[in-house]
């Protein structure tokens, strides 16, 4: 046991970051997965990972406290800004619903337990697949493995009033309603001009109830554009991981100084 002690203070810090990680991270912070094994995957990779710090440079003080909190924060920070990236799937989902008449009608969410777009939840789930098939889930484990590189695990302090964070943090939110803007387009360029010809259709024909019309008309419009144009969404699926990897590594340099 007190062989063991020495030891115990740097595996506690990697543990509580690797732990946070994977309640926060996509994939691994699903309510599905059984807490068991998120408990249990954390402990043994955080196990893994301690024989890349150095334990003799910690002891247990005043100070290690906040370093504890330390690395709770920075788990949930990148964990939720790493959610945040992967939100814009959803947002585009619900742009896409709010034209075709979908925005009424929401299903609720395993994950969060919230409401959320019918179409949002059904791309949601296509690009977490495409995430598994791709093996994007070895890309964040390997995230969290290179963070101490980023991020040393005797740093006390995070420098969350740098400008240069909080700018980072701000253009990858814009960046999020871009990326959904470009997934949602083509659906809901197509849909508004099915409501231009609708429109002139119901100048032209005062006869035809549009309003009975439109609806299945840009139902049916909106699944086939879909169909089309889900291979163009899924290669911006691709550059979305792509770009959260990177926000991932930018947060890291800056939190850790670098």
């Amino acid at each position: 046991m007190q062989e063991l002690l020495p030891h115990f203070p740097a595996f506690l810090l990697v543990l509580v970051r690797v732990t946070v990680f994977f309640v926060t991270m996509p994939i691994f912070s699903h309510r599905t997965l059984p807490t068991t094994f998120r408990i249990g995957i954390s402990f043994f990779l955080a196990w893994i990972m301690y024989y890349t710090v150095d334990p003799s440079i910690l002891v247990i003080d005043g100070a290690y406290m906040l370093l504890i909190l330390k690395e709770a924060i920075i788990g949930l920070v990148i964990g939720l800004v790493a959610n945040m990236i992967m939100a814009a799937i959803q947002i585009a989902g619900g742009f896409i619903d709010f034209q075709m008449g979908f925005a009424i009608a929401n299903v609720i969410d395993p994950q969060t337990g919230a409401q959320s777009p019918l179409t949002g939840q059904y791309l949601y789930t296509i690009s977490l697949l495409f995430l598994l098939a791709t093996n994007g889930h070895h890309l964040l484990l390997d995230g969290i493995y290179y963070s101490y590189q980023f991020i040393p695990i005797d740093q006390v302090l995070i420098p969350f009033g740098d400008e240069n964070l909080i700018e980072f943090i701000i253009k990858a939110f814009s960046q999020v309603f871009l990326i959904a803007l470009q997934m949602s387009i083509p659906v809901v360029g197509s849909l508004f001009l099915v409501d231009i010809g609708l429109g002139i259709v119901a100048r032209t024909v005062p006869q035809l109830n549009i309003f009975v019309v439109g609806v299945p008309v840009k139902m049916l419009v909106s699944f086939l554009v879909l169909m089309i144009v889900m291979g163009m969404m899924m290669i911006v699926v691709q550059h979305l991981f792509e770009y959260l990897l990177v926000i991932m590594r930018g947060l890291m340099q800056l939190i850790g100084g670098a």
